[in-house]
Order: C-alpha cells, then structure tokens, then sequence
C-alpha cells in the first residue's frame, strides 16, 4: 500500500524530486539542492536532521504481546524492559535473516515494532493467529531523527517531561516537544549521537520547522537521505537485504552474533538452524578501502589472484574521509586486515585492502561515549 509523508512538501521545498526509488512503499528525499557530502560534514560535526517515517512501525498489543514477539526473533524478549528497545536478528526457518527489526517495549503488554522491508508482518500474522493479541501498522507515526554531536544542545531545552541529558541509548520517553505529544528515543543510523521524535502525522511539519529554527544557531540542516546512505556506510550498518545478497545469510556471517541470545529457553522462528549454523561460516562480513576516487558498484566482485573471493554489498565515496568504502562479503580465510584484493565491477576496477570497520570512529565513541 503507497504511503507518503505529510513532510513531502517541506521535501520539495528544499529541491527534492520525490521521484526515485521508494522504500517501504514510500517516496523518499534521495536529495536536496544541497550536496549530500555537506551534508555529511553537518552530521559529522554540528547536527542534521532526517524524515526517516518511511520506517515499518507496528503496534503490538495484548496478554499474548509479549509472547507472540518472544517467536519472533533471536533475543529474549521477555528481560526487555519498560522503556528500552533492542535490536534483534529475526531469521526464517532455515535460520537465515530475513529482516532488520527493532522492538520497543512500552508496557508489559504494549509494544512498537519498527521494521525494514522483510518478513516480519507475514510472520507476526503467522504467530498471533489464535493469541490474544492485537497487530496493525501505525500508518500515522512520523520519526524525525536529529543526528549530530549538537542534537542534545539542540533539543534538550525543549524536552519537557524528562531530562534528555541523562537519557540512554535504546531508552525512549514520552515527553512534550514544543507543545506536541511525542516520544523520544536515542537512537540512529549515523554513526554519530542522535535522537528520534516518533510523533503523530498532524503534528510532523511544525515540530520540523522548529528543530530546525532552535537548530540554526548550532548549524543544523535538513539532510537528505544520500547523506543518510554515506554515514551509515562510514559507520559499517547493515541495511537488509543489501548486506544479505545471498538469500540464506545467517547472522553470523555478518558479525551479527550480537542479535542472537545464545541461553534463550524460548522457542522462536528458525532457532535450532540459526544455532546450528555459528561455527559454519560460509562468508563474512568486513570492509574495503579501494583505490579509486569514485564509488565502487554494489554487486562488484572482489578478486585474489584472479580468483573470486567475495562481493561488494554497499558502498560509498566519503568525501569526509576522502576514501572510496566498500561494505563486502568476503570468505572468511580472506578477511585478514591489510589482505590486498581487487573489485571488479562492470564498468570500474581497482586495487583495494582490507581494512576494520567501522570505517568512522572504530570504538563507536560517538555514539556510545564515555562521559
């Protein structure tokens, strides 16, 4: 079913097309008049903000809430607590991933499910079916996420209800935000600090205007969704399916073990696969840097001795780490740091290496920091 934000007109305003591929049944702002790499360096060092509402969000509620959503995936929902959310793997009965997915817990019996463009709504009708529960998509839920070093500075003196400056990752508050209802959760795809305002479609175009009018003096924009694909390639996150090419991609062969609960007693969709599968690695997820100026293709192989080792998922040219990425697959006796590969694409070839990632801020101090 089409969808569209009620942000479209601001969209537009700032030069987007509205006209490229959607994403959830969704148009998105690929781009603004604006160049995405400026873009970039306002995220990097002072805060952009982003409609990221074509994000699945389900509301699941019910005496079997908690149940039904334990099936679901990998981790163990049921020491989730009120307030918080986790990131899980959800995989189908071969134990393969088979979407990205978030749950939020908002109650013992009332939770939000935010979701990419994979299986998990065929999959919760499967499990809900004779459960006390109740399942439907919020079509109204708008998510604007400020991204940036600046976004606490910028929406910490408007947050009532809480104080912002001692909220957690994956912790979300109901609050008031320039007069509006809203939860807030700290949270991104950036690589960097950031916050989310889930609020409801009426509300959206106001709470926009004013992040970004509080915003100006720290040197907030309006970033476009190109940007958004730059950072979190810098930052090394996955996007299902383009970091799951194969079909059949486990967690484990994209460094997602973090996602799977090893001592978990409750059944779920696909556990004894998933299980049987670590260990059995047939490819791993890792990082290029390649030598070119230009970003290398998605779908390139990846070369040793003229032999093929591997494949390109994603990749960029960071204009802010003047370095061309590349997000791969590699076999895993490849995988070494400083192994010396060549990408071979249809129309580009290029020396490249192994190299860790994250490509940007490898210990993740930007979004986790110490102080």
């Amino acid at each position: 079913m089409a969808r569209n934000s009620i942000l479209n007109v601001r969209h537009q305003q700032l030069g987007s097309k509205l006209d490229g591929d959607t994403w959830n049944d969704m148009p998105i702002p690929w781009s603004y008049n604006s160049c995405a790499h400026d873009e970039v360096v306002a995220v990097r060092t002072r805060a952009g903000l982003y409609d990221v509402s074509a994000l699945n969000i389900m509301n699941v509620n019910g005496p079997d809430a908690e149940a039904v959503l334990d099936q679901l995936v990998c981790k163990d929902v049921t020491k989730l607590a009120v307030g918080y959310s986790v990131l899980a793997a959800e995989v189908n009965e071969s134990g393969a991933l088979c979407d990205d997915i978030m749950i939020i817990r908002d109650s013992v019996t009332d939770f939000r499910v935010s979701h990419g463009s994979g299986a998990t709504p065929q999959n919760l009708k499967k499990l809900s079916a004779g459960k006390n529960v109740k399942i439907e998509a919020d079509l109204d839920v708008h998510i604007l996420s400020l991204q940036g070093p600046k976004s606490l500075d910028i929406l910490a003196p408007h947050v009532i209800g809480f104080d912002l400056t001692k909220l957690p990752y994956f912790k979300n508050e109901s609050a008031t935000l320039f007069g509006k209802s809203v939860m807030v959760a700290r949270g991104g795809y950036s690589g960097e600090r950031g916050y989310e305002v889930y609020c409801s479609a009426k509300d959206a175009i106001e709470l926009w205007d004013k992040i970004l009018e509080v915003g100006k003096p720290f040197g907030a924009i309006p970033a476009s969704w190109n940007s958004l694909d730059l950072t979190r390639v810098e930052a090394a996150l996955l996007f299902f399916p383009f970091e799951m090419p194969e079909g059949d991609t486990t967690p484990w062969e994209v460094s997602m073990g973090w996602g799977v609960d090893l001592d978990k007693k409750g059944e779920y969709i696909g556990k004894q696969a998933v299980l049987a599968s670590k260990g059995k690695e047939r490819i791993k997820q890792a990082g290029l840097i390649c030598q070119t100026t230009v970003a290398v293709e998605p779908g390139a192989k990846v070369l040793k001795d003229g032999k093929e080792v591997g494949v390109v998922t994603s990749a960029s040219y960071s204009r802010y780490l003047m370095q061309s990425l590349a997000m791969v697959h590699l076999k895993p006796e490849f995988t070494a740091i400083g192994t010396a590969v060549e990408v071979a694409g249809p129309t580009l070839k290029c020396k490249a290496y192994v190299a860790p990632t994250p490509f940007y801020d490898p210990l993740r101090q930007r979004t986790h920091p110490k102080a």
